[in-house]
């Protein structure tokens, strides 16, 4: 027998034992032992073993080291091996190393086969699918914080299952659920989190390998880059999602509207035809579980589409374009039943259809359009129809309106409209998103 100060130090040196194995066994013995988890600090391991020990460790503690070696009381373990060697059966047992190996055996098949009901994976999902479909019905503010209880009830059951499959759906369950978080964080005007949070569930979409949920969070983080005046990073991110397989067509037809968005900030006009071309490409049969399978905020309705390339049209100075697509965007939001319209969309084609018609020089038709500003509320007014009103703003200082009352008049009213907007009105060093 070596020399050793203490009998534990002696059976753990028999075992070949190094601090980790013992501090391993010792907690998946604790759990089996005393009903919850303990752990053992690789200093109090060395205090144990050394023969300095001045107090016995706690009465839990004691019940899982007998266990693990069958020596009782505890306090035998931690006096001199040659004390207790007479008096006990061989410090290695063969047998009872067996018996304690199909035990712990035993205990991590069972924490293998824990599950989830699929109950409760079945309500979680269609909670997040309500919630895509509804965004358009309720604040962003209201959407941040449902999003975050979905979340954080997809990452409990995360940690209460280890069925791979439960595993994998609820990475994506938890990967829409911040993809939302960034649209709602984007819409109140929090770009630095919104950014954190799409790249977050870009990361979740790599882990569950759900390509969808990877390009939609790049698209997102190309449109938060083009409103953060990064117009160039803005591209790169469209063109990456882009290039991610498995996506159906209306995912690629959100990019390349975003990639258009993105080469009318940088004046980029040849581009950014293209890329409206693109978009405008009639939607076909590919479809991914998603863009179109869950759809709501995760689609891309043909008046987003048509107000998103209006907004580009603007960005072109192409006022004749830019009204038509606004009109058209107004034309099929209001041909939807009034719950199913989106008043960011709505607000944003009207907001465009103002700032076309200033272009061409129509003051009145201008005042005509922002009646349907006006109606939105100040809790559903978003940072993509603020950044709009702005422009609207931005184009009534022109020269060929100066001196007139009426532009004065809107561009007040414009004002009062963004101090009164829930989210606030934009910081000082804010890029009106329209202007060239």
């Amino acid at each position: 027998m070596p020399d050793v100060p203490t009998l534990l130090k002696a059976l753990v040196m028999e075992r070949d034992w190094s601090y980790r194995d013992f501090e391993d066994i010792f907690r998946r013995t604790a759990r089996r032992v005393v009903g919850f988890e303990l752990t053992v600090s690789e200093p109090q391991f060395r205090r144990w073993t050394s023969g300095s020990l001045t107090n016995m460790p706690r009465a839990e503690a004691c019940r899982v080291l007998e266990e693990m070696f069958g020596v009782a009381p505890a306090k035998r373990l931690f006096q001199a091996p040659e004390l207790q060697l007479a008096e006990t059966q061989p410090s290695y047992d063969l047998e009872a190393e067996i018996a304690m190996t199909a035990r712990d055996a035993q205990d991590r098949a069972g924490a293998a086969a824990q599950s989830v009901s699929d109950i409760s994976l079945d309500q979680l999902r269609e909670d997040v699918l309500t919630l895509a479909r509804g965004y358009n019905t309720i604040t962003s503010a209201d959407v941040f914080h449902r999003a975050k209880a979905l979340r954080d009830e997809a990452e409990t059951l995360r940690d209460r299952t280890a069925v791979p499959t439960q595993q994998q759906e609820l990475v994506i369950i938890a990967g829409q659920t911040c993809a939302l978080l960034a649209v709602s964080a984007f819409d109140l005007g929090v770009l630095d989190g919104a950014k954190r949070l799409a790249r977050t569930a870009a990361l979740y979409g790599e882990i569950a390998r759900f390509t969808p949920l990877q390009a939609f969070a790049g698209g997102t983080l190309a449109y938060i880059a083009y409103f953060n005046g990064q117009p160039a990073e803005a591209v790169r991110c469209a063109q990456a999602a882009q290039a991610i397989p498995g996506l159906g067509d209306i995912a690629r037809r959100r990019l390349a509207a975003i990639e258009a968005r993105a080469h009318g900030h940088l004046g980029n006009i040849e581009a950014a035809l293209q890329a409206l071309r693109t978009s405008e490409e009639p939607v076909g049969s590919l479809h991914d579980d998603l863009h179109e399978g869950v759809g709501g905020e995760f689609g891309f309705s043909d008046e987003r589409l048509a107000m998103s390339n209006g907004s580009t049209y603007l960005l072109l100075g192409d006022g004749p374009n830019a009204e038509d697509a606004a009109q058209q965007a107004l034309q099929l939001i209001e041909g939807r039943p009034a719950a199913q319209q989106s008043p960011a969309v709505l607000g944003g084609a009207a907001a465009n259809h103002a700032t076309a018609r200033l272009l061409c020089g129509d003051l009145d038709g201008a005042e005509d359009a922002l009646n349907r500003v006006w109606t939105i509320p100040a809790q559903r007014r978003v940072r993509g129809l603020l950044e709009r009103t702005t422009s609207v703003r931005h184009a009534l200082t022109s020269r060929q309106f100066q001196g007139s009352a009426t532009a004065a008049a809107l561009g007040e009213r414009l004002e009062d409209f963004h101090r009164a907007s829930t989210p606030g009105p934009l910081g000082p060093d804010s890029r009106p998103a329209l202007e060239g």
